[in-house]
């Protein structure tokens, strides 16, 4: 869930003012030390930042785009330096209420964003890592409906006419970047340059008025796209031969500030090596009475061999699936299901916040199957999307059909209680309700207790019983591939895990699919560290749940129990775990 980097070389407007909770005396001269901070400091990113301002729902810059430029990425780096500064002359002994986590969770993210621009350096050799000024930031105004056409319709000139200058900085920073990236980098940008050409008309529609204002930009986001995607194609992509792998020291790095957890890397790996081979043991013995029903002339051989068991069963269960026409819609019926069964089984309390199942943008495949993206924090109304991808139009026959049975019916049961009910949808929309006296929590999530907390409702939906044994497979399925996530990120990234090497262990170990599998094997290569966050966030809210278990006893109940770890908003999980005095 983590934001990319902003560059910025404006002054700060105090205008976050409005957007604040209601205000409330600080309990301590800290605490006013703190709140003050945090507004400057939040103000600042939303400036520097204006695509993720809209996407957390304050438009005052809806019209503007970051500024990448050496003399931009200078200022926004002595700006951050000087925040970091100003929160260590804050005695953290000192605050009072949600302010104590609050101030942990700020300096982390400023840290992080320090690493970013002084060591990691994305702008410097990732395309990818300029999406939200391209695609993401014209696609803002027509996913949501948070104010009239001709508004949004007006912001989105202005950001086209932009877009050029944003182009000539990409162009100016990148230097040898990997080949991975930059394919995929020219893929994505070629529907961007469809987005631009058609992805206003809706809006247009409503407001026929803004066509004059709105064509020239069109005319010139579409020529300086199209010569950046030529650019890629002919002068950088020939020459692309970039390392992709981020390296031991700067994995470990990121790697705290990605999960902020106390577990070190060692640490992660050799439980994931341990839950493996657990994980493999449950889903052998969920196979087993599943092999016996669909072939009940094997032998007992054939029954004593558990991988051979697990794939048979699997393998059966993946003829039962949708297609590029039907997935969406079954998607929809399956959200719907979910949400009955949690309000049946009082899991959790459900929120009344709209969700609205959609088809992925062309723009944004390439790299994951399917997102939630909620509502943004600082949004008055809004409607949260469940994304699924139907297969690239560009597939063969034979890799849509292995799309599909990696995704097949039971495997959509997960699916849809990861990413919505009562996964992502639900815990982002509790996660906004939560008040403090800063927006801290509401703009810096934490991706490893959003992440840890869908998969680990996978787990309690399908022990609960949510669509059978068949969906139980599937779900310990998804654990094996959260756990060979965080063995993938670490093994390609901070070491020299090879494609082959990958591929063997998601097909044989995570009994995936070969399209899955390839598709996870780019990922892996493109983005570094938030592929950990599902194992570690789940075993940490596995851990948390136990903990509870422990301390409430006969007290004890998951609805109680959920209700009050989502009542903290997305910290963490170690700080939730520190409320609740675990």
């Amino acid at each position: 869930m983590k934001q990319r980097f902003p560059a910025w070389g404006a002054g700060l407007v105090p205008a976050l003012l409005f957007l604040l909770p209601a205000a409330m005396p600080a309990a301590t001269p800290a605490d006013a030390a703190f709140e003050k901070l945090a507004r400057e400091t939040i103000e600042a990113r939303l400036q520097a930042n204006p695509e993720e301002a809209t996407e957390l729902g304050d438009h005052r810059f809806d019209g503007r785009l970051t500024d990448y430029s050496p003399e931009g990425l200078a200022a926004w780096e002595a700006t951050v330096r000087g925040e970091l500064t100003a929160l260590a002359q804050i005695d953290p002994a000192t605050l009072t209420g949600a302010n104590r986590i609050d101030a942990q969770i700020l300096r982390l993210e400023l840290e992080s964003t320090l690493f970013e621009l002084t060591e990691e350096r994305p702008y410097a050799w990732n395309p990818l890592s300029y999406n939200s000024s391209l695609a993401n930031s014209i696609y803002a105004f027509t996913a949501r409906d948070f104010a009239p056409a001709a508004q949004r319709l007006h912001s989105a000139a202005q950001r086209l006419v932009a877009m050029p200058r944003v182009i000539a900085q990409i162009e100016a920073n990148l230097k040898n970047p990997p080949r991975i990236h930059t394919e995929t980098a020219i893929q994505q940008t070629a529907g961007a340059i469809e987005l631009v050409r058609t992805g206003l008309d809706p809006l247009l529609a409503e407001a026929p008025e803004l066509k004059a204002e709105l064509a020239p930009a069109q005319a010139q986001a579409i020529a300086a796209l199209t010569g950046y995607k030529q650019w890629l194609e002919k002068d950088v992509l020939p020459h692309a031969n970039g390392d992709f792998r981020l390296g031991a020291e700067r994995f470990r790095k990121k790697l705290h500030y990605t999960l902020a957890s106390d577990l070190t890397p060692e640490e992660i790996l050799a439980r994931a090596e341990r839950e493996l081979a657990t994980t493999t043991d449950a889903l052998y013995a969920t196979a087993r009475p599943l092999f016996q029903k669909y072939f009940p002339d094997a032998g007992a051989a054939a029954l004593a061999d558990p991988p051979r068991v697990i794939k048979a069963v699997l393998d059966r269960l993946a003829e039962n699936h949708a297609d590029d026409d039907t997935v969406v819609a079954r998607a929809k019926e399956l959200t719907l299901a979910a949400t009955k069964f949690v309000r049946d089984h009082n899991l959790v309390t459900v929120p009344d916040t709209p969700l609205k199942v959609i088809v992925l943008p062309e723009f944004q495949r390439g790299v994951a199957i399917a997102y939630c993206e909620p509502t943004g924090a600082l949004e008055p109304n809004g409607e949260t999307f469940f994304a699924v991808s139907p297969t690239p139009q560009d597939w063969s026959a034979a890799r849509k059909l292995s799309f599909f049975r990696e995704y097949n019916d039971y495997m959509l049961h997960d699916l849809a209680v990861h990413e919505a009910m009562p996964g992502h949808y639900l815990q982002l929309a509790h996660a906004n309700e939560f008040h403090a006296p800063t927006l801290v929590r509401a703009v810096f999530r934490s991706g490893t207790f959003v992440e840890g907390w869908a998969v680990y409702m996978e787990r309690v939906m399908a022990e609960t019983g949510f669509g059978g044994p068949e969906v139980k497979m599937q779900q310990l399925k998804m654990r094996l591939r959260s756990i060979i996530n965080a063995i993938l990120d670490q093994k390609v990234q901070a070491g020299n895990m090879t494609e082959p090497e990958a591929l063997d262990l998601m097909t044989t170990r995570g009994f995936q699919e070969e399209g899955e599998a390839v598709g996870k094997w780019r990922r892996a290569c493109q983005s570094s560290t938030q592929l950990s966050s599902y194992f570690v966030g789940t075993v940490e809210h596995d851990d948390m749940r136990a903990a509870a278990e422990k301390k409430w006893g006969a007290d004890f109940s998951l609805k109680k129990y959920h209700d009050t770890v989502l009542s903290f908003g997305s910290p963490p999980v170690k700080f939730v775990r520190e409320e609740l005095g675990l």
